[in-house]
C-alpha cells in the first residue's frame, strides 16, 4: 500500500475546511479585500497538507529518505535508542515540505518508544535528544537494524504515528505526520554507505539516502 488518500493529507481535512469556511465568511460578509489575507491562510494550510505520490526508488537494501526536507547532519554517533554506534542522517523540514512521514526500509517494527520533550529549533542538533519525538526500530529480512524517529519543532505541537510493534513496512510506505516544521533522525549501521551529503535536499520515497551492506 503507497498511499489511501492522495494529494491532500487526511491530518489536514479539518485545518483546510475550517480556513476556507473561515474565508468564504469573510468574503461574502465583507468583501474580497478583507477576505484576502484568510484565503492566502487557506492556501497555506492547502500547500502545507499536501501529500503527492511518489516514485519509490530503490530495492531491498536501498534506505529511502522518510521525509521531504534538507540533510543537515550525516555523522558517526550512538543511538540512543538500539545503544550501539550508527551512522545519524538527519532530515530537516520547514514549513513548506510536504510533512508525511514514510518508512525508510522493508522490514518489521520491532519496538516503538515515545519522548515527551521541548519544541526548540528542529534544525539544531539538540533537538534530537530534547524535543518531543517518536522513534520506531525496524528490522529488514536480513537482519539490519535501522531506527527512525520523527523528531517535533519550533511551531510542530504534534506528531502522529499509525504503527507499532509487529507492524509490517514497505519501503516507502506512509506511516505518520507531523504538523507544521520538524526533523527526521535515521540511524543505520556502521557498514551503511550514505548516498547524501549536508545539504541536500532530499524527498521521501525516492531519494535513497544509504544501501545496507
Amino acid at each position: 500500500m503507497n498511499y489511501p488518500h492522495p494529494i491532500i493529507a487526511r491530518e489536514g481535512w479539518p485545518f483546510l475546511a475550517i480556513a476556507i469556511a473561515v474565508a468564504i465568511g469573510v468574503h461574502l460578509g465583507f468583501g474580497a479585500m478583507p477576505a484576502f489575507p484568510f484565503w492566502i491562510i487557506a492556501i497555506f494550510v492547502l500547500q502545507f497538507f499536501r501529500d503527492p505520490q511518489r516514485v519509490i526508488s530503490g530495492d531491498a537494501k536501498s534506505v529511502v529518505a522518510p521525509a521531504d526536507g534538507r540533510i543537515v547532519v550525516v555523522e558517526e554517533v550512538r543511538d540512543p535508542y538500539l545503544d550501539r554506534q550508527a551512522i545519524k542522517v538527519s532530515v530537516f523540514m520547514n514549513v513548506f515540505n510536504v510533512h508525511s512521514q514514510r518508512s525508510p526500509v522493508d522490514g518489521e517494527v520491532k519496538q516503538r518508544w515515545y519522548n515527551p520533550g521541548k519544541f526548540v529549533n528542529a534544525a539544531l542538533d539538540k533537538a534530537s535528544t530534547e524535543n518531543e519525538r517518536n522513534a520506531l526500530w525496524l528490522r529488514t529480512k536480513d537482519g539490519q537494524d535501522v531506527t527512525s524517529v520523527q523528531v517535533a519543532g519550533l511551531v510542530a505541537r504534534r506528531i502522529l504515528c499509525y504503527v507499532d510493534a509487529g507492524k509490517q513496512l514497505v519501503r516507502g510506505e506512509r506511516y505518520g505526520f507531523i504538523r507544521f516544521g520538524s526533523r527526521l533522525d535515521v540511524y543505520l549501521p556502521l557498514d551503511a554507505r550514505v548516498k547524501v551529503t549536508i545539504g541536500e535536499k532530499v524527498y521521501a520515497s525516492t531519494t535513497v539516502l544509504a544501501e545496507l551492506a
